[in-house]
């Protein structure tokens, strides 16, 4: 899925149990929906925790969070409040969801669970483990950046990078806030007479000097 097109709507469980639709979310303002590949992992917590960390942000504008992976209801739930995330996460363990987005890594996973088999047996359960990590997971790591009407307005990918996600799209959203139309400067006298100077500029350029 890419920038402009609709998102599917959807509805799955969160960490407490809880049904919840896209569509019902996104009465409460654009979607920051971000898939990650495992609960608890060492790159996942750190994405999940620094999307906690700027919740004051994306509050201020009117965005909401929202995690997604393919982990039980259960291990959602704690891993949910092991970190205290104040968002919820969403369980899609079938990656149907993950599918519509085109964020599914199934082909992926099924060569990868013949891989881990024989690596297990070469190796053990530490070679086991990073094949987990590796090549087993059922979702990309990917963000989307939906506006109340389910338009997908960024995408943003990067598996290893995992405070990218949040900082991309907050930086999207503010951008998004600012405006992009001239604006006119009052009227300026020159000399004896009155001219009325039209003088274009954005308040990036006016931040940064250039105005």
């Amino acid at each position: 899925m890419i920038a402009g097109e609709k998102a599917p709507d959807f509805t799955l469980q969160d960490h407490t149990g809880r049904m919840r639709s896209l569509s019902e979310l996104l009465e409460g303002g654009p979607v920051v929906l971000f898939f990650f590949p495992l609960a608890s992992s060492p790159i996942c917590t750190a994405e999940a925790c620094h999307f906690r960390e700027l919740g004051r942000e994306f509050k201020a504008l009117g965005a909401q969070r929202v995690g997604v992976s393919t982990d039980t209801v259960a291990k959602q739930a704690r891993f949910a409040n092991q970190r205290a995330f104040d968002y919820p996460l969403l369980s899609d363990t079938r990656a149907v969801v993950a599918g519509h987005f085109g964020v599914r890594r199934s082909v992926l996973s099924r060569m990868g669970q013949a891989l881990m088999r024989r690596q297990e047996i070469r190796h053990g359960r530490h070679a086991r483990r990073n094949f987990i990590t590796r090549l087993l997971m059922a979702t990309k790591r990917s963000t989307f950046v939906i506006d109340t009407d389910r338009t997908v307005l960024t995408v943003i990918s990067s598996e290893l990078r995992a405070s990218m996600h949040a900082d991309l799209a907050l930086k999207f959203l503010r951008d998004r806030r600012r405006p992009k139309l001239s604006e006119v400067m009052p009227v300026q006298r020159v000399g004896n007479g009155e001219r009325i100077e039209r003088v274009r500029f954005t308040l990036d350029g006016l931040r940064s000097g250039s105005i």
